[in-house]
Formats: C-alpha cells, sequence, structure tokens
C-alpha cells in the first residue's frame, strides 16, 4: 500500500463524502449563496469542491508511481477503477437532480466501461492499452462540464451563456469518438477473442 496508492483510496473515499452534500437535505445550512441573478446552496459548494479535489488527485497518484518506480498492480486495478467510480457517481446524482439528461450520463458511463473491459484484454494478452490523446481531452472536459453543472454554470450564468450544457453536449460526443478511437486502434484485440 503505496502513497500513490493511498491517494487512490482517498479519492474512492470522498466520493461518498461528495454525494452526502449533493443530495442530502440541509435544512440547517445557511441560505442559498446570492449573486444577482446566481444561486448556489452551501452543500452543492462543497460538493463541488470536493469533485475538484478528488479529479485533481487523478494525475497526482499516477505522476508519483510513475516518477518513483511505484507502479503497482493493485494501483492499475484502483486507478481506473477510482476515475470511474468518480464520474459515475456524480453523474447519476447529476441526473437525479434534474441538472443532466439521462442518455448523457448512460453514453458517458458505458464507455468508461467499455474501455474498461478493453483494457482487460489486452492484459490478459499481456498488452498495455495506453491513455490517448483523446482520452486525456475527454477526461478534461468532463471534469470541467461537470464541475460547471455542480455550480449552477458559475461564471458564465453572468452573461446567460449556457456553457454548463455546451459542455456536457461536447464532453459526451468526445467521449464517443474517444470509445470509439481506442476500440478501432486496438481491434486486434477484438479479433483474437471473437468466438
Amino acid at each position: 500500500m503505496n502513497l500513490p496508492n493511498r491517494i487512490t483510496l482517498a479519492r474512492i473515499c470522498l466520493i461518498p463524502i461528495m454525494m452526502f452534500f449533493l443530495l442530502g437535505n440541509f435544512d440547517f445550512y445557511p441560505e442559498p449563496i446570492h449573486w444577482g441573478s446566481f444561486q448556489l446552496s452551501v452543500n452543492h459548494l462543497f460538493a463541488a469542491v470536493i469533485f475538484l479535489l478528488a479529479a485533481s488527485t487523478d494525475g497526482i497518484d499516477g505522476y508519483i508511481a510513475r516518477k518513483y518506480n511505484m507502479v503497482t498492480n493493485l494501483g492499475k486495478l484502483l486507478d481506473p477503477l477510482a476515475d470511474k467510480l468518480l464520474v459515475s457517481a456524480v453523474l447519476i446524482s447529476l441526473v437525479e437532480m434534474g441538472r443532466c439528461d439521462s442518455w448523457i450520463a448512460v453514453v458517458i458511463i458505458s464507455r468508461e466501461f467499455a474501455v474498461t473491459g478493453l483494457r482487460q484484454v489486452a492484459l490478459l494478452e499481456g498488452k498495455v492499452v495506453a491513455a490517448s490523446k483523446w482520452g486525456k481531452i475527454k477526461t478534461v472536459i468532463q471534469i470541467v462540464a461537470i464541475s460547471l453543472l455542480l455550480l449552477n454554470n458559475f461564471p458564465f450564468q453572468f452573461v446567460q451563456i449556457p456553457v454548463d450544457d455546451i459542455a456536457i453536449w461536447a464532453a459526451a460526443l468526445i467521449t464517443i469518438y474517444s470509445g470509439v478511437d481506442y476500440f478501432v486502434k486496438n481491434k486486434d484485440l477484438l479479433q483474437l477473442h471473437k468466438a
């Protein structure tokens, strides 16, 4: 249980805390934050901060593991699992809150688990499916889109531009494209395992 794996586990442990603030009923909390036409509940602000904190640890654990030669099989399993759990939990919560269309959540979550399955097949063959450029872009856009949805489109709400909606649509489209890209580039793995 080295430092990168502890960071990854911390990311997983932050998920229920984020969900607590995101979906809990906090009548005892102070009034929502008001700034002109903008409004955000304090508990949703806490949830957004926790999400950003958890998302930021994704690059940190991988960087430490590679730099200090601390890559382990446990880390290879936990890191992508933590990412999928974090994104899935927050997207399902946003659907419950009416802030995200359910089809977008289904598309993004399905792609995440499909690519994870592809990586598992590759590991069985002794190969590694490295993160692609489009996969990294997808991750950044997803984090930006989810953060904007959690923060009620702050600061773009002041100029009445629905950047949160645009970003989540962009995230869905890039998620689909990056998923197809993974499967096209690794089609030889699928040919090895077809019935």
